[in-house]
């Protein structure tokens, strides 16, 4: 993985944990609402995972926002 692809993926792990948190879900309570595990979402917010859209729109709907809402920045950032 080169480091525009950790960092796409950690810019999508920001927005996740960002939402959670507005939710005041914890990981353990957004993993139970999407059917995934709890070191998933963490791995997910780390910027570790490469998820697949599948998994992707599951925490979206549990987070009730649409996967484009965790796939795209608010403020673009150049390069």
């Amino acid at each position: 993985m080169n480091r525009d692809d950790r960092r796409f993926l950690e810019r999508v792990g920001f927005r996740v944990r960002e939402r959670r948190l507005a939710a005041g879900l914890t990981q353990a309570a957004l993993a139970e609402k999407c059917g995934l595990h709890r070191t998933f979402i963490g791995s997910v917010e780390r910027g570790e995972r490469n998820l697949a859209l599948l998994s992707l729109r599951k925490i979206a709907g549990a987070l009730r926002v649409t996967p484009a809402a965790l796939l795209t920045d608010p403020d673009p950032q150049p390069g």
